[in-house]
């Protein structure tokens, strides 16, 4: 049985030497494998990985390998895992590690930056310098769990232990891989002033991270919160999530609606959650003057902008990359204290065997899937 040296653990959790993983070969073709299951070194645990939740990223790396980067280059035929979005239990110890206890439940944060250069420092690990350049040699320090190192679709997974994020035992876990989403959105926010109770929202795209970015501005205090999309069934869900308004852009022009919603003038904020070609420049041209908008989606193609509108109007744009400056821990507050409802979102779930088919539930959007979870462990059905 596992048993490293310099690792602590417990009979109450053992631990095998091999673990069930699907690695990535060719673009859309995971195979399912086994490999040993990772070792903790120092500031490190070993998560039993207990749920993980499908993000689009992840379907984007399985179809075309970015932004995943492993030694330098595309994940494909490297024997890499995919997946980020998980949470589990601790169930060891790496040398040193009293931060937290085997047993503890924990949800998982995607980056830990290396902690030595600029970025780092300035508390920017999602845009550490050294992002990609080390798989399978960890001396710098950096790690993305499912973009430059093994991710979560298997059985276990190495953590640093500044990205666990504690989840209270009233949370499923099914919720508890929603962190990291709503961890995003808090970020958006985070970077455009945090403090926004009275302010005026716009969130252009009703995915996952568009959805929870209405949940969490309303938790915020923003008024109003105008979410905007092209699918009456997702405007609706974020009209339960607390938007105080919605628009559907296939039928109105979404600039106009917003400025009428917001009494003929443009918004306070805009966070652009879409990716769609046009949703930037609607989203320049909905924002006030010395308003502030966040990009928080990854268009395929370049986007032209109207710079000159963003000069002569004194706009301001923040990009983000994943869920930096530990937005998880505040978003996971949130959600402690049921300021909303994340599970609202979760819509499917499927064993680690599945995972093919959950993939094809998330990729084709079946049955109106949302957000769709994967749990290594599910519960024997009762006789």
């Amino acid at each position: 049985m596992y048993a490293p040296d310099d690792v602590t653990v417990s009979p109450e959790f053992p631990i095998p030497d091999q673990m069930k993983a699907w690695v990535l070969g060719g673009p859309e073709e995971l195979i399912k494998t086994t490999k040993p299951v990772p070792v903790p070194k120092k500031a490190e645990v070993l998560v039993r990985i207990d749920a993980i939740a499908v993000c689009a990223t992840d379907l984007e790396i399985i179809r075309r390998g970015p932004p995943a980067q492993i030694e330098g280059g595309a994940p494909f035929n490297k024997n890499f895992t995919p997946g980020h979005e998980y949470m589990g239990t601790v169930v060891a110890l790496g040398a040193g590690v009293d931060e937290y206890r085997i047993g503890d439940r924990v949800t998982v944060e995607i980056h830990a930056g290396c902690g030595q250069c600029k970025r780092c420092r300035e508390g920017m690990y999602t845009a550490c310098h050294n992002y990609g350049l080390n798989y399978g040699k960890l001396d710098k320090g950096h790690r993305a769990n499912g973009f430059t190192t093994d991710g979560g679709f298997c059985e276990y997974q190495v953590n640093h232990i500044n990205t666990l994020i504690p989840v209270a035992d009233s949370m499923s876990d099914e919720e508890a891989t929603l962190v990291v989403t709503a961890g995003t959105s808090m970020y958006g926010l985070t970077e455009l002033g945090g403090l926004i109770a009275g302010e005026s929202v716009v969130i252009c795209g009703p995915g996952p991270i568009g959805l929870l970015g209405v949940a969490v501005a309303k938790a915020l205090g923003a008024h109003p919160v105008i979410l905007t999309g092209t699918r009456d069934n997702r405007l609706n869900l974020g009209l339960e999530l607390g938007a105080d308004a919605v628009v559907n852009i296939s039928r109105e022009n979404a600039v106009e609606a917003v400025k009428r919603i917001n009494g003929g003038k443009g918004v306070d904020y805009v966070v652009e959650c879409s990716g769609a070609p046009q949703a930037a420049n609607d989203a320049l041209y909905m924002v006030n003057r010395g308003g502030k908008i966040c990009l928080a989606a990854f268009p395929h193609d370049l986007v032209p902008m109207d710079i000159a509108h963003i000069v002569r109007n004194n706009i301001y744009l923040y990009g983000i990359r994943g869920e930096g400056k530990s937005a998880t821990h505040r978003a996971e507050a949130f959600m402690r204290q049921k300021r909303f409802d994340a599970t609202k979102i979760h819509t499917h779930t499927f064993s680690l065997d599945d995972l093919p088919e959950a993939l094809r539930y998330a990729r084709d959007r079946v049955e109106d899937a949302i957000k769709v979870v994967v749990k290594t462990r599910l519960a024997e059905p009762a006789e």
